[in-house]
Parts: C-alpha cells; sequence; structure tokens
C-alpha cells in the first residue's frame, strides 16, 4: 500500500488479507469472495481500491478500507488471468482465456475497449506508463496495442511470461533469456528507480537480483522453504516482498 506498512496478498481460497509489514501480522478481517476465486489482483494508484479476476470470468473492485466488493464487471466468458490498471486509475484492462482482453471504465463500469481478440490465451496484459500502449503476453508471444484505438502496433513471437515496463515508458521488459537463468522465469519485477529487476526461475526456490545498467546478478540467490511467486518491490524501493506455495510472505531488505 501506499503507506509503505501495509500490503495486500490473494490466496488461492479466493481471500485476500492486509498484513502489517513490521509485525507480519494480518490488519483487520479477511476479504471474502464467496462467489468466485480470485487468483490476481492489481492496486489501484491511488492506493483507495483493488482490481481482481480469477476463475469466472469476472472482474471485481474492492475498496481498501471496508474490505468489500464496490462493483462488479462481467463480459469475460473465461477465467481472467491479468488485471492492470491506467495510470490516471481510470481504466482498468484484463485479460482471459478466452482470448481477449477489454478495457473497463471504473467510473460507469462499461466496456470502453473491446473485447479486443488476440487469438490466443492472455497471459498477462499492463498499461504502459503514459497510458497510450496495452502490452500482452498471449500463448505465441507478445503483442502491443494502442490503448485507446486497440489497433495492433506491434507483434514479438516467442515470449512468453509476465510484464514489467520501466518508469519512462520505453522499455517492456517482458522476461529474462534463458542465458541468465537455469529454468523459466516464473514471474519479474522492476524496482522503482529502473535499476534492479528481481526475477522468480520457475523450479526453484529463489529470487534472483539483476542490475539492469549491466544484465548482471547482484549477490547470490535469495533463497526460499518453497516455491516463489509474485515479487514485489516496495513504494520507496527499500523492501523486496517475496510470497511462496508453502504459505509464506518474505521480505527482503
Amino acid at each position: 500500500l501506499p503507506d509503505g506498512k501495509r500490503i495486500i496478498v490473494s490466496s488461492h481460497d479466493g481471500s485476500f488479507r492486509v498484513m502489517d509489514l513490521e509485525t507480519g501480522t494480518q490488519v483487520g478481517e479477511e476479504w471474502e469472495d464467496k462467489d468466485q476465486e480470485a487468483e490476481i489482483i492489481a492496486l489501484s494508484p491511488d492506493g483507495k481500491k483493488v482490481a481482481s479476476g480469477g476463475l469466472g470470468g469476472a472482474v471485481k473492485l474492492w475498496n481498501v478500507d471496508t474490505g468489500k466488493v464496490i462493483k462488479t464487471w462481467t463480459g469475460h466468458t473465461e477465467d481472467v488471468n491479468s488485471v492492470s490498471w491506467s495510470p490516471d486509475g481510470g481504466r482498468v484492462v484484463s485479460g482471459s482465456n478466452n482470448g481477449t482482453f477489454r478495457v473497463w471504465d471504473v467510473q460507469s463500469g462499461k466496456t470502453i475497449l473491446g473485447p479486443i481478440n488476440t487469438g490466443e490465451i492472455v497471459r498477462a496484459v499492463c498499461y504502459s506508463p503514459d497510458a497510450k500502449m496495452i502490452a500482452g503476453i498471449i500463448m505465441d508471444g507478445l503483442k502491443i496495442w494502442n490503448a485507446n484505438s486497440g489497433e495492433l502496433l506491434k507483434t514479438f513471437e516467442e515470449l512468453l511470461g509476465y510484464l514489467a515496463w520501466t518508469s519512462d515508458g520505453k522499455t517492456l521488459i517482458p522476461k529474462v533469456d534463458r542465458d541468465l537463468c537455469k529454468n523459466n522465469v516464473n514471474e519479474i519485477s522492476v524496482s522503482p528507480n529502473d535499476r534492479i529487476l528481481a526475477t522468480t526461475p520457475s523450479l526453484e526456490k529463489t529470487t534472483q537480483l539483476w542490475d539492469l545498467d549491466t544484465f548482471q546478478s547482484i549477490g547470490t540467490p535469495l533463497h526460499h522453504q518453497g516455491y516463489v511467486r509474485s515479487p514485489t518491490f516496495s513504494v520507496d524501493g527499500k523492501f523486496l516482498l517475496t510470497c511462496c506455495f508453502d504459505d509464506h510472505i518474505y521480505t527482503w531488505d
């Protein structure tokens, strides 16, 4: 969260929890989604709302203060794999197993772009920092669209995984080359100052930090007890958070 003291984590049982970073304890009650198992979440730029997606195809908005669903958007016919906010917080883009992505107007809840048919399962979508483009990872590569018209601008083949833009909007990182890691990269995160990349290789219980200027590894891998997911930098870039399949959350200095 923007205060740098709390985080929101999602669980495979469809619940969310707000955790205190200093004490490691849960803050308040669990947020429960009885109608849908939420698998992915994204915090709004102002830190007041959370967008979630998952099994069933609905996209939901949550109030951070109350932990309650305030809006439910329907339109996807299959599971939602990714949600991302526009930089101004006025729109949310969601990608689905049915091969489409949609852009939602947060105020009205209406689809204002799409459904855009990508032709393949949409694994990840995200806005560029200037909100002019939407990048999407599909099963056969990476595509970039005009965020206002939906026009396909560029296609890159054989790039799979998760997405991260640098803050200047000039560089999009869809994965790390296999030369850097023994196994395929599962998820990535870029530090707020665009200097450090965190990667979580699949089939490894580690997270590795990389210098984005030199593409050299920084120190030794960060070891965990279980397989790692969701590396995330704190707002000030001083901490890295990682989640594991053993139900633990790690905070790294």
